[in-house]
This record gives C-alpha cells, structure tokens and sequence, in this order.
C-alpha cells in the first residue's frame, strides 16, 4: 500500500509538472502562438469601454514579457501581426464578436465569478493571422488572466516585493488550445496588513514614501498589484496608530476600485471605519449603550462616501483596538445590544446601498470575547457571513456543524500569520509550517468556510511562503492534498531560483520550519511576560541536537547562495537565507548563553545585528531600508511580547530531563484502518518532529462513541516490545481545536485489552492552552497495563475528526525493554 502511495504521488507530480513545462516553450509548433520571437514580440489589444484593471493588467503584462525577452510588447497599437486579445464578456467588441461567431467557447464564463479563458484562435480577423485570447467572466476574471500568463512565462508575483529576478529567455511560445481557470474555492480571498509599526510602515515613512508620512496610495498601489497576481480580491488595510489611515487619502478608495479590490475592515472596525485614527472623541464615548446617535452619524459618514464602490463590510461591534465593547456589563447584554446594532447597520446599508442590505457583503468576525456570545446563542442574520478566526497562533477556533452550513450568508476564516498579543507575540519571522495551514484551512473548507478568507500577514514581508499557500488554497482548495503537499515548497523553490537548486531550497526550508515550529524564534524565552526569567526546558542533549541541526541548515543554505547568479542574491536572502541564518543566531545566543557562554552568545547577537542591518541598508540597493525589525524592537506592548534578549542571570537547572525509552512518531505506524468514510491521513511537514503528523479526514466525518470505536473507529497500530506490567503513555497532540465540543478526543489500547478514552480538555485562553502554542504541542496521557513481555500492538482510535497525532512516548516505572 505504502509503494502505491508513492507511485501514484509521483504520478501526480510528473502530471503536473509537464503540465506547466508544455504549456509556455521556447518554440513553438505553426499552431502555437508566437508571444515573443527572437526578432519581435505580439501586440496587446484591449477596449477602452472594459474595466480600468483590464488596461492596468494588460500594461503589467507588456512590463513582464519585457522582463523575460528584453523586448516590450506595443498597447493598442495598429497591427496586423499577432496579437493578445485581452477583455470581459459582455464589455469587450474584440471578445463579444469572437464569442457570438464561435470562435471563442465563451459559455462557462457568462455569468461566472472570477473566471477566465487563455486560448489560441485561428484567424480572429480578416488580416490577423493569430490571436491569444484572454477572456473573463468579469473584470477580476480578466486581469486574473493577464497575471496567470505572467506567472506561466516565469514571472513570480514576488517580482517586487521579494526581488526575485525571472529566467532570461529568447522567445516564448503558448502552445495551441484552451485552458480554463475558476471560479475559485472561495469567493473572497486577501490580506490584512497588521502590526506593521515595526516594518511596513517605518519603511514607507522614511524610505518609499515619505511624501504622505507612510504607508499610503504609493504602498497601496504596490499592495493592490500583489493581491492582482496572487489571485486574491480583497484587502483589509493597515490600521494602527502609527499609520495614516485609509481613507485619509481620498484616492485610495478610487484606487483600490481601479484594480477591482474590494475593501473591507477588520474584526474591530465595523462599517469601513479606522477607530484608531478616525474617532475623534475618545474610547469611552464610543458607546452604542449611551452615543447611539454619535456613533451612527460617524458610520454612516464613511458609508455614504464609499458606498459607489466594492466593499465587503464588518458588522457588529467591538472597542476603539481590540477591545472588548463599551457599555453592557453582562454577555445577556451584549447579545441584546449586538442584535440591535445588526439591525441599524444594515437600515444604514439598505438606506446608501438600495432597497435591500441583504445583497451588501457583510461579515460578522466571531473574534475573541464575541465568539463567545456567537457560541452562547447571538443570532446573526441569515445572509451575514460569520467569520471563524484561528487562535492567533495559526489553530482555527471554530467550525460549522452540518446545520448552521445551511446559511445563505455562510462562513468565512480569518488567520493569523503574524500575531501582537498573549502569551507571546511573533512579529519578526516567519515559521508558521505549511503543512498547517495547509491543514487548518482544508478543515475549514470541508466544514463549509468557503465564503471569505483573510490572512494577517503582518507587514507582508516576511510571510511571502505562507502567504501564497493560504491565497492558492482559497483560489484553488483541491490543489493541495495530503499526498501533493511535500511538493508546494519545491515548485515554489523552482519558480523563484530555478530547477538547479530547487529541491535543496525546498528541504532547507522545511527544516526551517520543522526547527523553528518547536519554538518560535520571538518566544525563545519559556517564562510568561510578567513572570521571572528561568531556564529553558531544553536538555543538555537537546541543546546540543538543536545547535548542530541548525548549524548544519545554515551551511547548507550558504552553500546555495554561493551558486546561485548574482541576479537572485536578493531574492535568497529576502526568502530563505535571513530567516535561516537570523532563527539560527537566536538559538545559538539563547543556549550559549544558557550554558554560560559569554562570548559565543555576544558574537551571535552581533552577527544577527549585522545580518539585520544589511536588510536596513544595502539589500536590494537600499530599496527596503527600515523594513526589518527583530522581536522585540523596542518597548511597546510589554506585557505580550518577550524581553530583549541579555545574558541570563539564572542558572542551569541541577537536574536534567530524560528521555521516554519508546518513541513513536505518528506517521511511522504499521498499518492503518479506514472505517466509515474517516481515515487517519499522514501530513508531510506537520508537529513537532517535521516528518509528519497524522490527522482524522475528512473534518466533515462523524465523531463515534467510545462503544462504536473498536468496529467503527479509523485505527492505527504501532508495534512494540515491552516487558509485563505498567505503561505510561504520553500521546503528544497538535494543539488544534476540535471540530465541535470543548475536548480533543481519540481513544487507546494495548492488544485486545480495553479501550481507554483520552479527551484532553481545551481550556482556550488559559494557562495549558497557552503552553500548548508555545510548544506547538498538547499532551494527553494513559497508564495501562502489559499482560505479558515481549511483542505487543498499540492502537489508537479516531472518535473525533480534526485530532491531530504527532508523537506517543511510552515509559515504563522500573521496567525496561526485554
């Protein structure tokens, strides 16, 4: 079974490989169309009466061939040679006349969302010989056209933002015939740019646009240009203090509209409001209890003027910055009030919008304390799309059970991949795995979120990986599976530096993140703020075993650096080289400085102090000055972010930890049972170790009883030898949430002995929960008995979907292994 398994994965990626490589060549077949010859390049045709994002795609389209070719395509210019035809049904003469004479199969467009067509014709027109066709369903579906072609000549959509130079070639090839593309998994797709005081915004303010105090239209055009190229449609802009807001700049609202971004808010601004910078008198008096009226005129000011253009609003009511919302003083209360403050929202909406708010997309962002009174029976209206957030740390908090999918309005998700808040904050790299949020939100997908999904991205940079994982799964949710996920990181190491190297690049970077996933670089403190410095819980052998392996990463990734072309420096050092090299430092500084060490750890946190000024000053000639910060930067926030880092005053515990004598990682189990439509699904890059976890698929299954387990139950089994006698079992969780309930649930047994029940309660927000982010693990534990020494079979049951497995440790009090 385990060799079909790999014979139909490699299947898969040989199939989608030659895929991508047929699809653009450098020669090309009569038939092909000839995008750029050694000698020339097509012209790109658009009508004035489509879309402004059309002509703005169609420009960056021309920019990008010329990056590859050297050669610049001409814009509606007069020209009987080969020709890019690019526009939206129904606004377009050149693609409406081509789908009226059926030379164009335009049917599955009408009418769709976001969709699109690139097709070679044959003789569009009397005089034009050939034609690449780049028709949408609407006018996102057409830019998303022009930015698909980009990507499939060798364009990443990191060409700005991360540097990364494309492939040089002499021609380009589209081979003949038609390729479709959407709708998408999900229908509202983007980012929220966050937390960005110590990144974006000091970037924008001293070095990329210091003309309008920092991040504004300049920024924002970047932004939108982004969003277009990774197939994402909405954006929640930067919100904190330090920033100018928004809708400071009149032009932002017409720009973003300019590029088909639809703007929403985030969880704490209802109704395209910035409070921080826009509410003028003070938290308190914003109170819907007793300034009603106040606030009203202050959300309807900012509806009324945006109102002409896509928005997507947040509903509901939360304090000034995440805060918890003034007034009531019991959840009755809040519920009550809530519900008022749905109704006068959506009569302003109906009142700016048209007869009926029902047809306005709007959220309700279930965001900390309000999920609570979602879960104690707020009722939401039927076409407001509740919104499920994760718990900060990357574990979605929430799922629609089978009824509430039913919702006309239905569920969205709103992720964190960079986080300013308890227990501890990470704000300066990147390490969240891929594989979790590949499993997170394909749990989230299966259980009906498929209306929005927005991902805190931080200053943007450097969460460009996780990013774009997160806005493929929204765009496409089947793309990745459990069996095509170890792939993600190699075909992305491909487009940003090349086959050569694409491989090694891809294995660097998941040991990054299998290192970093056990302790997040900006937590590497294991006491709470508030709380007295002590000791790391890391063993002298773990210590050690933590320096070498990233000793060893580093290497590797210099070794890479030193070969690839001075064209992709930049680029490596942006997305693989820093965040290796600078997570590596940390550790070292830590644990030298644990052991007493005094200058190892001074040299290390001079050379992270070095690495981080080349991103404030050299890198990239200069152009991303200011941009990067290490956690903590300065002093803010105290009481959620660690302390900067000195050498530690405390000493070394007396005592070292000892090891479990068995270990058995999950994904290393000897056989499996699928049963009822679940199975126990192995994911390549999840839990602790790296290697793999193992989780219950689909989320959507039905959980089983204790008594339904044996029969009914996925199972796994592990073998091991044991002497007879008493067994500790240890069995280590992701710290996921369950998909319903309060508890993560599965059940254990030894042979034919009986089943035990493990359901480890979640105790969200609390002291458990919390040391389960940190360590990125929560543990559930058995004691059972051995009937007799020597071989003997562990199974361990899925009553609930969701749970994830990563490792059991089996000790035994005064026993050892025969």
């Amino acid at each position: 079974m385990v060799h079909l398994v790999r014979f139909l994965f490699l299947v898969l990626v040989c199939q989608g490989a030659l895929a991508t490589e047929t699809w653009v060549a450098q020669t090309g077949s009569a038939h092909d169309f000839p995008l750029a010859t050694r000698s020339a390049t097509a012209s790109i045709h658009y009508a004035d009466t489509d879309a402004k994002v059309v002509a703005i795609a169609a420009g960056h389209l021309a920019d990008d061939v010329e990056r590859v070719t050297g050669r610049k395509m001409a814009l509606n210019a007069n020209s009987n040679g080969p020709m890019v035809l690019i526009g939206t049904l129904g606004h377009s003469p050149f693609i409406d006349r081509l789908a009226a004479s059926g030379q164009l199969d335009a049917t599955r467009l009408a009418g769709a969302w976001e969709s699109f067509i690139i097709a070679t014709v044959q003789h569009p027109f009397p005089g034009v010989a050939q034609a690449l066709v780049i028709a949408g369903s609407d006018r996102r579906g057409t830019a998303f056209g022009a930015y698909e072609l980009s990507q499939a000549i060798g364009v990443s959509p990191w060409y700005w933002w991360a540097d990364v130079v494309p492939a040089k070639r002499q021609a380009l090839y589209i081979r003949a015939g038609t390729r479709r593309f959407g709708p998408p998994s999900v229908k509202y797709r983007g980012i929220f740019i966050n937390d960005e005081d110590w990144g974006l915004q000091p970037w924008a303010a001293r070095t990329f646009e210091p003309e309008h105090g920092g991040i504004g239209p300049k920024t924002y055009t970047r932004v939108f240009e982004l969003l277009l190229r990774l197939k994402a449609n909405t954006l929640w802009p930067a919100m904190h203090a330090s920033t100018p807001a928004f809708n400071s700049f009149p032009q932002n609202a017409q720009l973003a509209d300019d590029y088909a971004v639809v703007m929403g808010s985030s969880h704490a601004e209802p109704m395209l409001r910035n409070n921080v910078s826009e509410w003028k008198d003070g938290p308190g008096a914003y109170n819907y209890q007793t300034n009603r009226d106040g606030v009203l005129r202050y959300w309807t000011e900012r509806v009324a003027a945006n109102a002409i253009f896509e928005n997507f609003y947040t509903v509901g009511m939360r304090g000034v910055h995440d805060s918890r919302m003034q007034g009531p003083a019991t959840d009755p209360e809040r519920i009550s009030l809530l519900q008022q403050i749905f109704a006068d929202q959506r009569a302003l909406l109906a009142a700016q919008g048209g007869p009926s708010a029902d047809r306005i997309p709007q959220l309700f962002c279930a965001y900390k304390e309000v999920l609570g009174l979602y879960r104690q029976g707020l009722q939401v209206p039927e076409d407001v799309t509740i919104m499920w957030p994760d718990d900060n740390f990357g574990y979605i908090r929430g799922f629609a059970n089978a009824a509430e999918r039913a919702r006309p309005g239905g569920f969205g998700v709103y992720y964190h991949l960079s986080y300013l808040g308890a227990p501890m904050s990470y704000l300066w790299l990147s390490t969240t795995p891929p594989a979790l949020v590949w499993s997170e939100m394909s749990k989230a997908y299966d259980t009906g979120a498929r209306r929005i999904w927005i991902a805190n991205v931080g200053d943007i940079k450097p969460a460009e990986v996780d990013t774009e994982l997160f806005l493929q799964m929204a765009w496409d949710a089947r793309r990745w599976t459990a069996v095509t996920l170890p792939r993600f990181l190699p075909e992305w190491a491909r487009r940003e530096f090349g086959a050569p190297h694409a491989d090694e690049i891809a294995a660097i970077m998941q040991g990054y993140y299998r290192l970093n996933y056990r302790r997040k670089p900006e937590q590497l403190q294991w006491w709470l703020p508030k709380e007295a410095p002590r000791h790391s819980d890391l063993s002298a052998q773990e210590s050690q075993a933590r320096l070498a392996q990233f000793a060893q990463l580093n290497a590797r990734a210099e070794r890479v650096a030193r070969a690839l072309a001075p064209s992709l420096q930049d680029a490596f050092f942006e997305l693989v080289a820093y965040p290796v090299a600078a997570s590596a430092l940390a550790n070292r500084r830590l644990i030298e400085g644990e052991r007493a060490n005094l200058a190892a750890a001074l040299a290390a946190n001079a050379r992270l102090e070095a690495l981080t000024a080349r991103w404030n000053t050299t890198l990239a000639g200069g152009k991303w000055r200011h941009i990067m910060a290490e956690e903590p930067a300065d002093s803010q926030w105290r009481s959620l972010r660690a302390a900067r880092w000195t050498m530690p005053a405390y000493s070394a515990p007396a005592t070292l930890r000892q090891g479990p004598i068995i270990t058995l990682e999950a994904e290393r189990y000897d056989h499996a049972r699928q049963q009822s439509g679940a199975a126990w699904t192995a994911v390549a890059g999840l839990g602790r170790s790296g290697a793999g976890a193992v989780t219950v698929l689909p989320a959507s299954a039905p959980a089983v009883s204790l008594e339904q387990a044996r029969n009914r139950a996925p199972r796994l089994a592990y073998r091991f030898r044991a002497a007879e006698g008493v067994a500790d079992l240890a069995v280590h969780l992701v710290p996921t949430h369950p998909i319903s309930g309060n508890a993560l649930r599965l059940a254990v047994a030894i042979d034919d002995g009986p089943l035990q029940l493990l359901a480890l309660e979640l105790k969200d927000g609390g002291a458990d929960w919390a040391a389960g982010v940190l360590d990125a693990r929560r543990t559930a534990r058995a004691r059972m008995t051995i009937g007799a020494p020597g071989a003997h079979t562990l199974y361990v049951y899925g009553i609930d979907p969701g749970v994830t497995l990563d490792r059991i440790d089996i000790s035994f009090p005064a026993q050892s292994i025969p």
